[in-house]
């Protein structure tokens, strides 16, 4: 059996940009030279008990994001390890980090997907202030989404379970948006509160396939507080699914989506994607393998902003 071979830092020469930096270019060009795809350098980092998001390393790497947490600094000198390069050369590249004033601004779902802007105006029917960034006490904090698809392939239930922690006190209930396929008819989706809420106002879009409910907590929440709740859609005429995504709009700890598909009708390919807007290439493109039960799953841990889910290639 082939094993790679983890060589001494001091037989392998070191990138010039390791050296002088910006940190982005010389994480870059160390894996690189390291000739490691990211999801090898992502296993090599849990082997030594380092858990870390592929996306977060390829925004890492090409500077759309900057190591700025104790934790952070963990990653990378474990980075360093198994890039084979000298201790600290690339923490020393960090530096101090200037927090701006937006940095605490969480995109709208309009923002990170542009095609739902018709649906996610249906929002404004259900704030007190129009015009409000939706769920601005929430911290979303895991997801479990679970899809079940027929044998033509259309998306017949979709069950969430969704984990939230309060940014402040008051928080009382959650504001869920909603976009399906092209030609699906929304107004045979039916919401259902499974655990932990209960279905408020419904609004559907009436120029896409697209709509907005309430899921209401039993109480109001303190600061800090965690509190889980479910629920259920059921599609009654929805087309056949060329994917399933989650919308981030802040960091996440961690998303699992399954898809369980009829036996007679499981998709050429599936592929596991990650991307930091609707318009934008995937950071991240895995294919994934249904296995027993016809059903496939993709985990994402320390999901940050942008969209991540599932698409299905049919033929």
């Amino acid at each position: 059996m082939y094993q790679e071979r983890e060589e001494p830092s001091a037989r392998r020469a070191v990138p010039d940009a390791v050296r002088s930096g910006p940190f982005h270019r010389a994480l870059s060009e160390a894996v690189d030279h390291r000739g490691l795809s990211l999801s090898r350098i992502r296993a090599h980092l849990a082997a030594r008990g380092v858990s870390v998001a592929e996306s977060t390393l390829s925004y890492w790497q090409r500077g759309l994001r900057h190591p700025s947490t104790p934790r952070s600094l963990e990653i990378v000198r474990a980075l360093e390890a198994v890039l084979g390069l000298p201790p600290d050369s690339l923490v020393v590249l960090i530096g101090p980090q200037r927090r701006s004033p937006g940095d605490d601004h969480r995109p709208s779902v309009a923002e990170l997907r542009q095609s739902w802007a018709e649906t996610c105006s249906l929002m404004d029917e259900l704030s007190e202030s129009p015009g409000a960034e939706g769920n601005a006490k929430l911290d979303v904090v895991t997801v479990v989404d679970v899809l079940t698809l027929t044998g033509q392939g259309r998306t017949s239930e979709i069950t969430s379970t969704m984990v939230v922690r309060a940014r402040e006190p008051g928080a009382d209930g959650f504001v869920v948006t909603h976009q399906d396929e092209d030609g699906t008819d929304m107004e045979a989706t039916t919401v259902f509160a499974t655990d932990g809420c209960r279905r408020g106002r419904v609004r559907r879009s009436t120029s896409s396939p697209g709509m907005v409910f309430e899921l209401l907590f039993d109480r109001s929440l303190a600061e800090g507080e965690t509190y889980t709740f479910a629920f259920t859609l059921r599609l009654a005429a929805s087309v056949r699914s060329t994917c399933f995504h989650r919308t981030v709009r802040a960091r996440m700890s961690a998303y699992l989506l399954r898809m369980r598909f009829d036996a007679d009708a499981i998709p050429a390919r599936c592929v596991k994607t990650v991307r930091e807007r609707e318009d934008l290439a995937p950071v991240v493109s895995e294919p994934l393998h249904p296995g027993p039960g016809a059903t496939v799953s993709a985990y994402f841990e320390e999901l940050d902003v942008g969209i991540a889910g599932i698409d299905l290639i049919w033929e």
